[in-house]
């Protein structure tokens, strides 16, 4: 290795850390994963780098897996991770939960129809099993080929680090790299977790040594400047020196002429396998270059032996052929005559149905041998994309433009372009084309309705069939265009679409369709209130009705209890979500497929609407049916209302994990409206989660506000509202308050009528940190005023601390106590835990000062507890900052009661007990499993055995009993050593 001994000494140092991980000879923390980008310009010795890395770990006795990404496959899924796992010994899967082994499935090409941010998660959960032994190195080669699947994938890995000794090492060509691949590397350098190697020309002595001693200096040197120390431009140009094809009198010929000539003297049954490896790619195993070629037995064996003695042909590991390097690959390619190439892939894709492979497997042969019109053909890339749906939509919107070019503009095929449209539009809108989503959407409702017959035509009856197919498809391209135009920030035209489409006086199932949609994406337009769609949702509601489909009325019900939620009259909300609850609750999921969204809606409304149980239990029931049933675009609904409710309710772990997975699906769809909504709810769990001073919520909330760009709708204006919080936790009042009224606009009128109260806390904080007490004064009565209006406990909470600082301000501290004690104790009405130990630290000094016996003691032990038992860092921060006098002395740490709790605990096995610290954070099974790499099944069975144990019968109970352990251990300690 020549010229690399930077490299290969920092790659020896990464393995060494990984192996000495896994053995246990480094901390837990550790253990992370890493990833080395390799950069360089084709033949500068990337792969050859990536190869030695390889050999050395496998030295080091860890799992080796290789893939390498191709050049004319860039549309088969997965294809760079899927060439990595063919090296998986097939048992090392025999272990691996159900759920997860079916979630990877896609990438064994053993089919599975999990989502793709499902198959992200169980991949990193795979590589972390693998990599328990001694370590595992996972290097892919040429990523800037690989397939927008396999780049997302990578994405996913990279932002969320395996917690486990995994090396990745990627190779690609800088210049050639998608944009998306070399932003995310890029901006991980600065995290550590991504390691550049940049590759240079080899040195003038490198290349002479590379030469050997046979070569006059004089040559060497005219040979490293034609070739610019690139080493394998090098090596060509010394093998056609030896050979005597460089002309003397003229400068050394590029490359490609080097290459091409050695190809011209080879004979056309070799130069036919040659082609035939370039073409087939990672389908070129022995058997199938023989069928296509047509040559067999020991003429075909003998010239593979002739053409790897020449290195033109190598083995690669499965048994498959390739060409020694890829730019060998591209020109052979490029210079096999276009029809050999299309009978090449044709005479593939029927040797690969014969062998039973999938559509997907088949789809690229399909596709390159496809010349004209082929129902057959057209038949294997409509399953492909059906297939690759919900994993790879990129793919599967590729395979339906290919069918549809294909497709014959004629009446026949009318109804099947039709829908074939509609899918890919889906498709697109799920893997970030939403513009051209948008436009197939469009074009399509524009298209003309197939004209129907004359009343005595004898077919008029399935023409009449036809047309009515056409209504049905137009509205459901009319609705999911809204939708597009949602997430493109144009609620104003989504709800323009809408309204027209109604005006045609559509079925009354339709119009239940349409009044959804139209009251989902009313609150979210600046310029339409929630009032003026009002009468349409009355109308879906009415349709739904007289149609007896319950499933459509509980859907209606649920988006018009947040649509009244959402502006604050609250007791139309109740008695909506009463209704739409009472349904939902009484259908099987089977019946609730086509309500994911509903539930979402249901879900917020329940949320805003302080019911956090019930907004919770019908969240995570929708989540489980969209995940289920691939809805992907309503999952980051689902994820964020579940995290705001965790927030709420101070499980702030949990939900910092669930936002982090809508950002993963909001940056998929390529929504920057979405995004900013997402980034919102992560820096609002964030805020709550990191202890005062730390820099991450005020970055995530100034991307935030960056996404939503200049927007004025709800997403906008939440993604200020919280950006304003940060930076009034990170010490910045002033941007605090520029940050909410840029959110609220004139009067605040943009800011949530529901959860303004909460919101006014900002600028009054703001104002009284900033030398204003006339204006703090008069937002603390407005917040009073709304909060008495909409009669939610949390936001008169929130009014009643606004209305606390006032007297604060002035030093009585006597009326700032009691109004802070009256604000825990609405909190604690509606379940917000984090803001009843909010008020309670925030009083608890006060209640010292003001004399009120150990009252302020009282208030801050639970404070601290709940805190505690959340895992929120800013309130331990807060709690810390406002400790009373005294400490805050607990019961003894040997009272009968602690005896009792340390009874009670000491049956749990160390896994039992792990479990439960995680349930007490707030985490679902689900993310326990993910977050330990066993089965939710598993996790389910361990929480039953500490219920048995402990003697307790809830998640709830279970989390007390654990924040009691851990409060009694620290003032156990603090005991101890007073003694």
């Amino acid at each position: 290795m020549l010229g690399r001994s930077v490299e290969l000494a920092r790659f020896d140092a990464l393995l060494d850390h990984a192996a000495d991980s896994a053995r246990g000879e480094e901390s837990p923390d550790s253990g992370r994963s890493r990833l080395v980008d390799i950069t360089g310009e084709a033949g500068i010795g990337k792969s050859r780098l990536l190869g030695e890395v390889c050999a050395r770990a496998r030295q080091r006795g860890m799992t080796v897996l290789r893939g390498r990404a191709t050049e004319y496959e860039r549309q088969v899924p997965f294809q760079v991770f899927t060439d990595a796992l063919a090296h998986l010994d097939p048992r090392a899967l025999d272990d691996f939960p159900e759920t997860e082994a079916e979630a990877v499935a896609p990438l064994l090409q053993r089919g599975g129809a999990a989502d793709r941010f499902g198959l992200h998660r169980s991949t990193a959960a795979l590589l972390a099993r693998l990599a328990a032994p001694s370590g595992l190195l996972l290097a892919l080669d040429d990523l800037h080929w690989a397939d927008p699947a396999s780049l997302e994938l990578l994405d996913h890995l990279v932002r969320h680090p395996v917690h486990a000794p995994v090396v990745l090492a990627v190779t690609r060509r800088d210049r050639q790299s998608p944009e998306s691949l070399a932003a995310r590397l890029t901006r991980e350098l600065d995290t550590g977790t991504v390691v550049r190697l940049g590759l240079r020309p080899l040195s003038a002595r490198d290349c002479a040594e590379l030469a050997g001693p046979g070569l006059p200096p004089a040559e060497t040197a005219a040979l490293y400047a034609a070739s610019e120390g690139n080493p394998f431009y090098f090596l060509t140009l010394l093998q056609a020196h030896r050979g005597g094809t460089t002309p003397e009198s003229s400068a050394p010929p590029g490359l490609g002429t080097l290459l091409l000539d050695e190809l011209t003297v080879l004979a056309p049954s070799r130069r036919g396998i040659v082609d035939a490896v370039a073409v087939l790619g990672e389908h070129a195993t022995p058997a199938m270059v023989s069928r296509v070629t047509g040559r067999s037995g020991t003429a075909f064996t003998a010239d593979v032996h002739a053409l790897t003695r020449r290195d033109l042909l190598r083995s690669a590991p499965q048994g498959l052929l390739t060409l020694r390097h890829p730019v060998v690959r591209t020109l052979v390619h490029e210079s096999t005559p276009f029809l050999r190439r299309v009978e090449i892939h044709r005479l593939a894709a029927q040797e690969l149905a014969r062998a039973g492979a999938s559509a997907a497997e088949r789809a690229h042969h399909v596709e390159q041998s496809l010349t004209a019109w082929d129902p057959a053909a057209v038949a294997v890339l409509e399953e492909a994309a059906a297939r690759t749906a919900r994993t790879a939509p990129a793919s599967c919107a590729h395979w339906l433009d290919v069918a549809l070019r294909h497709l014959p503009h004629t009446p026949e095929h009318t109804a099947r372009r039709r829908e074939l449209v509609l899918r890919r539009a889906r498709a697109l809108a799920a893997c970030g084309g939403l513009r051209e989503s948008r436009d197939l959407l469009q074009e399509l409702i524009a298209t003309p309705r197939t004209p129907r017959r004359s009343p005595g035509d004898p077919a008029t009856g399935e023409n009449q069939g036809l047309g009515e197919y056409q209504d049905r498809l137009r509205v459901r391209a009319v609705v999911l265009c809204a939708l597009v135009e949602r997430h493109l920030g144009r609620c104003t035209e989504a709800v323009a679409l809408l309204r027209r489409e109604l005006a045609r006086g559509p079925a009354p199932a339709d119009v239940v369709r349409l009044g959804l949609e139209l009251g989902s994406a009313a609150p979210q337009d600046s310029g339409t209130s929630y009032a003026q769609v009002r009468t349409e949702v009355e109308l879906a509601l009415a349709a739904a009705r007289s149609l007896g489909d319950e499933v459509k009325e509980a859907g209606v019900l649920a988006v018009a209890a947040l649509g009244e939620a959402y502006e604050g009259n609250m007791t139309a909300a109740h008695g909506f979500a009463r209704q739409a609850a009472a349904l939902v609750d009484s259908l099987p999921d089977n019946d609730l497929t086509a309500l994911c969204e509903p539930l979402a809606r249901l879900g917020w409304a329940e949320a805003f609407l302080e019911h956090y149980p019930d907004a919770e239990r019908h969240a995570e029931r929708g989540l489980d049916i969209a995940r289920r049933s691939g809805q992907l675009y309503v999952v980051p609904h689902l994820l964020l209302c579940l995290s705001h409710v965790r927030v709420q309710t101070c499980r702030i772990s949990s939900a910092l994990e669930l936002a982090d997975q809508a950002e993963d699906i909001a940056r998929g769809i390529g929504s920057d409206q979405l995004l900013a909504f997402v980034l919102a709810s992560k820096a609002a769990a964030l805020v709550a989660a990191c202890p005062p001073g730390d820099p991450r919520p005020l970055a995530v909330a100034e991307e935030a506000v960056a996404a939503a760009g200049t927007g004025v709708d709800w997403w906008a204006s939440t993604a200020w509202c919280i950006f304003g919080w940060a930076a009034l936790m990170a010490g910045d009042p002033v941007r605090a308050r520029d940050a909410m009224l840029q959110a609220g606009g004139p009067e605040l009128q943009r800011i949530q009528p529901s959860m303004r109260p909460l919101y006014l806390e900002i600028l009054v904080t703001s104002a009284l940190v900033t030398g204003r007490p006339e204006e703090a004064r008069g937002w603390a009565e407005r917040a009073r005023k709304e909060a008495e209006q909409l009669g939610l406990p949390m936001q008169r909470a929130s009014a009643l601390r606004s209305t606390a600082h006032l007297p604060l301000a002035q030093g009585d501290t006597a009326a700032a106590a009691d109004l802070f004690a009256e604000a825990a104790a609405e909190s604690a009405r509606c379940g917000a835990v984090f803001w009843e130990a909010h008020s309670l630290l925030l009083g608890a000094p006060l209640e010292a000062a003001a004399g009120h016996g150990r009252g302020g003691t009282h208030a801050w032990l639970r404070g601290r507890r709940l805190a505690e038992a959340g895992g929120s860092g800013m309130l331990i921060g807060l709690a810390d900052a406002t400790r009373p006098p005294g400490g805050g002395a607990e019961a003894p740490y040997d009272s009968p009661e602690r005896a009792e709790l340390t009874q009670r605990l000491a049956a749990l096995t160390a896994r039992e007990l792990e479990i439960a610290e995680l349930v007490a954070q707030g985490l679902t099974s689900q993310a326990i499993a993910d977050r330990l790499y066993v089965s939710r099944r598993t996790v389910d069975t361990h929480v039953s055995r500490a219920f048995r144990k402990t003697g307790v019968s809830s998640r709830t109970a279970l989390a007390t009993l654990m924040a009691r352990r851990r409060t009694g251990s620290r003032f156990g300690d603090a005991r101890a050593e007073q003694d």
